[in-house]
């Protein structure tokens, strides 16, 4: 059956809030020779969409203006060199941009099998967050089992998938959220503790629950004025991972700290990163983190879903920070 010319898409129309999204027709894109072109089901939102919107965060050079870096649905076109895919085998994928659309173009080693048992919302919820937090926090932060794992924003998606990969590879983990009930729900996900920084100084109580030691990775969200006192909550040798800059990019520090117990300082974005790079972090998803998916060891967090015409109403809902989870639009 042939496809359609036309698909519907979200689009940017101007910088600005939310009520700046709106419905457009694009005509359908067609792959190159290592891409897939998905029907999309499903997606996920993210805090990059938001920035896009806001024009604070460019889609990379040769990058689709539409938002949304994480699909799934079902291959329906694909490039003369893909050899591994099939048409009508269902899909998740991350995208450099794109998503928020009816079709969508993926780099073909991009593209993971849904994993067993799991439905395309669910499945939508899977791609961004789960490769950023392989990346950055076993690649880049080289977590160990026993070490004790910090994460900033532990009900945000990317906080949800953190939590539950850092205990399946037996970590510690201590969390931040910014509600009683986000930090009841944390600790019923997996999380050993959690701190709700709207009343407690997190770097008192990672102390006091660490014994004056520290913890040995740090996954941070928030930047600003969160970095020296992270400084603070690092036992020796331990690694900082800054991901995300949600209280700004500057902050002032103490160097000595640093020197005097050989900490590591580092950070990461993952959609610039060439296609080789993310295929090797698909690679060890498949490997790690599928069986566990498959196996409902782990599983992805959903707030709510959204049609895709009320893409507004679903970045209203991320602003304002009351999810727990993912959100998700539907095609």
């Amino acid at each position: 059956m042939p496809l359609p010319e036309y698909m519907r898409v979200i689009e940017i129309s101007q910088v600005g809030d939310p009520d700046v999204l709106i419905p457009a027709e694009r005509p359908i894109p067609s792959p190159s020779v290592n891409q897939a072109l998905i029907k999309v089901a499903a997606l996920g939102v993210n805090r990059p969409d938001v920035a896009q919107r806001k024009g604070l965060y460019p889609p990379p050079t040769g990058a689709s203006d539409i938002p949304g870096l994480e699909i799934a649905g079902t291959v329906v076109a694909l490039g003369k060199n893909i050899s591994h895919l099939k048409h009508g085998e269902n899909v998740c994928a991350l995208v450099t941009g794109g998503g928020y659309a009816e079709y969508c173009l993926a780099s073909a080693n991009l593209c993971l099998p849904i994993p067993e048992g799991l439905s395309f919302i669910q499945a939508a919820a899977l791609p961004e967050t789960f490769f950023t937090v392989w990346s950055n926090v076993f690649d880049r932060a080289h977590l160990l089992p026993g070490e004790t794992l910090l994460v900033h924003g532990g009900t945000s998606g990317i906080g949800t998938t953190a939590i539950q990969l850092a205990k399946a590879f037996n970590a510690h983990v201590i969390v931040t959220a910014g509600s009683d009930a986000k930090c009841k729900f944390c600790r019923q996900l997996g999380a050993d503790a959690a701190i709700n920084y709207k009343k407690q100084d997190f770097v008192e109580e990672i102390n006091r629950l660490t014994s004056n030691k520290g913890v040995d990775v740090i996954l941070d969200m928030i930047g600003g004025d969160y970095f020296p006192r992270n400084i603070k909550c690092m036992t020796n040798d331990a690694r900082l991972v800054q991901i995300a800059l949600q209280n700004g990019s500057k902050s002032e520090i103490n160097l000595l700290p640093i020197m005097l117990k050989r900490l590591t300082l580092t950070g990461s974005t993952l959609r610039a990163r060439d296609d080789a790079f993310k295929a090797e972090i698909a690679k060890n998803l498949l490997k790690n983190v599928w069986p566990l998916l498959s196996s409902g060891k782990i599983k992805p967090i959903i707030h709510s879903t959204f049609a895709l015409r009320d893409a507004a109403k679903a970045h209203e809902l991320m602003e304002s920070s009351r999810h727990i989870g993912k959100i998700i639009l539907t095609v």
